[in-house]
């Protein structure tokens, strides 16, 4: 399992920044695997609330922090950074977030309830500009296809439920009996976007480094190939870091059976190391 490997890294450190906090999974299992504390961190002011009352009997073992990754205003040095990244199960399970295409809801995917939605690139973009983001952060080859129907629709009326969007999407593409939904690859990138995962994650992992102390160690779940192509070129290039997983850690078939999910996850980790002058 992936928790056990995050807790083999991390487990038994005096200090531990949990940068995507969510409800709360990895912080307990950290705080019960000998942490003495977890500083978590979150965006989204929902899954503070969760978390808060998942961990409450943990006392002042648990901080909680709600920023994005690149503005978290922490003081090192500590032991341990983890980032699980992507959308948490929480959020896709919550139709009202708009994050999911399987339930109906707005169309907004902001993790933090702040600033443009998905209804607003979706309504708002040109054409180029839309099938140029649903083909760079969803690898959708099909992309401008897409997006010339999403024009077309729009042109008719505001597309403002994810349900009006899944299916713009399908009837695009056709879809397949048994297979995926069409529309997954659209709603990964836009909610990419929307929340500027991959700008935050690009400028926060240097600021983690940072933090370690000799000896501290940053572990990250990706599960986007571009989010992993940030993590592999930092964990390469930075020599404060000594890598500690030369191929990432993936997960098994029984974890992906019980967790569809995870299938895509890709476990890298590294150690603080000191640098002569």
């Amino acid at each position: 399992m992936l928790v056990d490997a995050v807790t083999g890294f991390l487990g038994g450190r005096d200090t531990v920044v949990d940068m995507t906090l969510g409800a709360g999974g990895h912080t307990e299992a950290l705080l019960r695997h000998g942490v003495r504390q977890v500083i978590g961190v979150d965006r989204d002011p929902e899954a503070l609330t969760i978390a808060a009352e998942r961990l409450a009997p943990f006392g002042d073992r648990l901080r909680l922090v709600r920023s994005t990754f690149a503005e978290a205003d922490l003081e090192g040095p500590v032991d341990g950074v983890l980032y699980d990244l992507g959308v948490s199960s929480m959020q896709l399970d919550r139709p009202e977030r708009g994050f999911g295409y399987r339930q109906d809801g707005p169309l907004d995917m902001r993790m933090s309830g702040e600033g443009p939605s998905a209804a607003d690139l979706v309504n708002e973009l040109d054409e180029e500009d839309l099938a140029n983001l649903i083909f760079e952060f969803g690898g959708e080859h099909r992309s401008r296809r897409i997006a010339r129907a999403i024009v077309r629709a729009r042109e008719r009326s505001p597309i403002e439920t994810t349900d009006a969007l899944a299916r713009v999407v399908a009837g695009a593409l056709g879809r397949r009996p048994g297979g995926p939904h069409p529309a997954r690859r659209t709603f990964q990138a836009l909610r990419i976007a929307v929340n500027r995962e991959l700008e935050e994650l690009a400028a926060s992992l240097p600021q983690a480094v940072e933090l370690l102390a000799p000896g501290g160690r940053v572990v990250v779940l990706a599960y986007h190939s571009l989010e992993d192509r940030i993590v592999k070129r930092l964990f390469l290039e930075d020599e404060r870091l000594l890598r500690l997983t030369k191929k990432p850690v993936m997960p098994g078939e029984a974890e992906i059976a019980a967790n569809p999910r995870a299938r895509s996850a890709k476990l890298r980790a590294a150690e603080r190391v000191e640098v002569a002058a």
